[in-house]
């Protein structure tokens, strides 16, 4: 199967600066993809590339195999958009909303109705059909945004910072959404601050940081490559945390710290813990725990934990 993305040699410029540095990526087909980085690391310039709000400054760019640059009429009826802000008309009813966006991929009158219906109850908001859009939460507009995006039975769906701001529930109901995406064979692209998210939704990954793909793969992947199995937290007063890192650091793959603890990435926090012991270290507390994407995120984008 083509992979639904490819790009080559990407660039996006905005004057003088280059939000985005000739980066290379697939995205396969099927799969749930997220680009994840810290604000201003190209990220939202590159998924607005690929959905065809924003022109490739350099490079090549085929979505569904659609070239972006010449066939984007084309690509915008495969393709399904949430995008970071609620871009709805506040005026109109919520089933209006998705009836009327229907038009745009020339889905009219009864199918139309019935569609932003079935669509309305798969995000819980069939009670809301027939309320002004004004007059709803800030996590119905993004359930609402959701429906709207899936009126036209997308190929790809592209998602930037879907869940920000929501209570864990809509949380919760729109990573089933997107699951349910990927059992239909649909492609997913998203971004978003939540490492938990991109860790539970996404197969693969890429990690942005000025611009550029500093690494990419699975999320486990990335965690143990990185980080290993688990870290051990330390709280420790800042001399103490010196002669931590001195004492351990053959002992462990890597460290990182705040101002009040050192963290240390290990395959075994257990016994790294009783090696602190055996040094004289007598912290005011120990947390051994699974080590996660947000530490290869902390490492990878320079980003300690005071910030």
């Amino acid at each position: 199967m083509e992979p639904a993305v490819v790009a080559r040699g990407l660039a996006k410029r905005f004057g003088a600066h280059e939000a985005v540095k000739n980066v290379d990526f697939d995205i396969p087909a099927g799969s749930t993809f997220a680009f994840l980085g810290p604000n201003g690391a190209g990220k939202t310039s590159t998924m607005r590339m690929i959905y065809g709000l924003s022109p490739v400054s350099a490079g090549t760019l085929t979505v569904l195999g659609h070239d972006v640059a010449t066939e984007s009429r084309a690509l915008k009826r495969l393709i399904g958009v949430v995008p970071q802000e609620a871009n709805l008309d506040m005026d109109m009813t919520a089933l209006d909303n998705v009836v009327t966006f229907a038009r745009f991929f020339d889905i009219t009158g009864a199918p139309a109705r019935s569609r932003a219906k079935e669509l309305l109850a798969s995000v819980q908001l069939e009670e809301k059909a027939d309320a002004r859009v004004a007059t709803l939460s800030g996590g119905m507009k993004r359930r609402l945004l959701i429906a709207r995006a899936l009126v036209n039975d997308p190929a790809l769906l592209v998602l930037d910072e879907p869940t920000t701001g929501l209570d864990p529930q809509s949380r919760a109901l729109l990573w089933e959404r997107i699951r349910d995406m990927r059992r239909a064979g649909k492609t997913v692209i998203l971004t978003t601050h939540y490492m938990e998210e991109a860790e539970r939704l996404s197969d693969e990954l890429v990690l942005m940081d000025g611009g550029r793909i500093i690494e990419r793969g699975t999320p486990r992947e990335l965690v143990l490559r990185h980080i290993g199995r688990e870290v051990l937290e330390l709280e420790l007063p800042r001399a103490e945390q010196e002669r931590a890192l001195k004492a351990l650091a053959d002992r462990a793959r890597g460290s990182d710290r705040s101002r009040d603890f050192v963290l240390f990435h290990t395959d075994d926090a257990e016994a790294l813990l009783r090696e602190a012991e055996s040094e004289g270290l007598e912290p005011a507390s120990a947390v051994l725990r699974r080590a996660s994407l947000e530490d290869v995120f902390l490492k990878l984008t320079g980003r300690t934990l005071l910030e």
